[in-house]
């Protein structure tokens, strides 16, 4: 990393932003908060959600809704000596999108799903640097090459939804470099996407900052990804700067507790302690790096008992093809595991290997073509639905996003309520009511939760209340989806902890399907690792982390970000 910088092209002080939540009341959502961005140099600012970081960066753009939002004006958003603040709206919308840029979060909300991408791109070209449509078309496709995207002069007429999650996080980088901005700010750039394709959005990212001498502001909850690319790192919580230095000197001696708690609340490579650090143990001087001996050993032995076995399983989709033909895309291929009673299975690939498919096959929510997948003597996969129907409380999934996994016009007590009544378990709602309120408690979450609606939580919150549901089947086998890859590390961290507690009392199984491979070498005995639908390595968890077979696995451990 290059050297603190004194030249600074960005500097924030003093910023104070509320907004209106009613005619009488107002959120201070970034409290006098200061720092700076060095010319040529990438600054993190790192946060759980909630600390105030992406708001804080929407002050720098400009694109908080004037409506709703209070700043300070005794506060200042210096860029290169001007005050952001002060310019009136016309000088404002003319230097960001040029000057300043932005990279968003979720690239498929960000970019218009009607237009093309090329013309997404062109039109930044036209609008801040007046060129003709030839002349626009042209430097998009320099554009398109330049961020990676394979064959520019095809893609450049694609459309959004033609192109995978990778490819539309390109095409963001390629609108917001069109210009060629002094300030590039990312915000969360990689949080849903594979670790390779994070790690390529990472190189990026840093090729054509030095490539174009730009400065980066890079918004993360992700320690781990900072120390790959900043140079300095601010620290924000509930709208406060907790700390702020150079990475290294941050990374090596960390004097706040909410740093230090950010530092060691992700699962580390080099170990499995029995818990994670979690925030609270930090803020409450419970915890400190190192003070945990304890060790959970992993691995499947020859005599455990297996709940599961998978033989051949398979699953095609298939797709129109001209008018009238369809051609077969084999989604899975031949699939083979087994599962022990009380263990774990990591399910690890890339965006389209198959793994979800894997499990949704298993629950039936897909119809396999082809495969056994044996439950107690039983063959899950052609049984009739009839007969399914009570092996189907013994197998459940925790889905990826809790937002979308709730219903929101039901209260938790209805979510939990409804199951038990639908598969009859309990004599009476009284006796079903006593166990929702049971497994709340056991989720960590206040009696008062069972009163209240899904969109009054916090999305660690709703994962609990999304396990608690599947808790109240009694299941054996619980396929967990990607069920930590959205949330903040704190919160993941204390998701795992809940799902080994509960591993540990009720002796469940667990198929864990995750992208996020420092995850799954902290929970699964066992690790499949899939490429395009087939299985190519399978083995206890740290003989696979220490010594990878298959080239593909080689891949996948490489973009672990190693946080230094």
């Amino acid at each position: 990393m290059s050297a603190e910088l004194n030249d600074d092209l960005l500097q924030v002080r003093n910023l104070r932003v509320s907004f209106r939540v009613d005619k009488k009341n107002t959120f201070e959502a970034v409290k006098s908060i200061s720092f700076s961005v060095p010319r040529n140099a990438t600054v993190a600012l790192v946060g759980e959600s909630g600390s105030g970081k992406s708001v804080s960066s929407l002050a720098v753009m400009g694109l908080l809704p004037p409506e709703t939002t209070l700043i300070d004006p005794a506060g200042s958003i210096l860029f290169g000596g001007r005050d952001l603040l002060k310019m009136s709206h016309a000088e404002r919308r003319g230097m960001c999108g040029k000057d300043i840029s932005m990279i968003f979060q979720e690239p498929m909300s960000s970019l218009n799903p009607v237009f093309t991408v090329g013309f997404q791109i062109a039109e930044v070209l036209r609008r801040h640097m007046g060129m003709n449509g030839k002349r626009a078309r042209a430097r998009t496709l320099e554009l398109l090459d330049e961020v990676g995207i394979p064959d520019p002069k095809t893609k450049i007429d694609a459309y959004p939804s033609q192109m995978s999650g990778g490819q539309q996080q390109r095409i963001m980088i390629a609108m917001a470099i069109a210009c060629e901005p002094k300030l590039l700010i990312a915000d969360e750039p990689t949080t849903a996407l594979d670790v390779t394709i994070q790690k390529q959005i990472m190189e990026l990212i840093g090729k054509l900052r030095k490539k174009h001498q730009m400065s980066v502001l890079f918004i993360t909850h992700d320690l781990g990804l900072v120390g790959e690319i900043a140079d300095r790192v601010v620290v924000m919580r509930h709208g406060e700067v907790r700390e702020t230095g150079a990475v290294r000197q941050v990374f090596d001696d960390p004097q706040d507790s909410y740093t230090k708690a950010l530092l060691h609340c992700r699962p580390p490579l080099a170990s499995r302690p029995w818990r994670l650090p979690v925030i609270n143990d930090y803020m409450n001087g419970a915890a400190a790096p190192g003070a945990q001996v304890r060790q959970r050993t992993r691995g499947y032995l020859p005599d455990d008992d297996n709940v599961l076995v998978v033989n051949n399983l398979s699953k095609s989709f298939y797709l129109r093809d001209g008018w009238f033909g369809k051609r077969e895309f084999k989604a899975v291929k031949d699939v083979s595991f087994t599962l022990p009673r009380g263990k774990t299975l990591g399910v690890v690939g890339e965006s389209g290997s198959g793994k979800t498919t894997v499990g949704l096959t298993l629950l039936r929510l897909h119809q396999a073509t082809g495969g056994t997948a044996m439950f107690e003597g039983k063959d899950l996969i052609a049984m009739p639905e009839r007969e399914y129907l009570a092996y189907k409380r013994r197998i459940q999934i925790i889905f990826q996003n809790p937002y979308a996994s709730l219903n929101p016009r039901f209260t938790v007590g209805q979510i939990l309520l409804e199951p038990m009544r639908i598969h009859k378990i309990g004599a009476n709602d009284r006796e079903r009511t006593e166990k929702a309120y049971w497994l709340l408690e056991k989720v960590g979450l206040p009696a008062l939760a069972f009163h209240r609606y899904p969109h009054e939580f916090s999305g660690g919150q709703r994962q609990r209340i999304a396990i608690a549901r599947c808790l109240t089947m009694k299941p054996e086998i619980l396929v967990c989806d990607e069920s930590v890859s959205a949330l903040d590390v704190s919160v993941q961290a204390q998701v795992l902890n809940l799902l080994q507690d509960l591993q540990d009392e009720f002796g469940m199984s667990y198929i864990f399907i995750s992208h996020d491979l420092s995850v799954v070498k902290y929970m699964a005995d066992q690790v499949m690792v899939m490429h395009q639908g087939s299985v190519v390595e399978m083995a206890n968890s740290d003989e696979l982390y220490r010594n990878p077979v298959h080239p593909y696995t080689k891949t996948l451990l490489g973009a672990i970000p190693r946080g230094t």
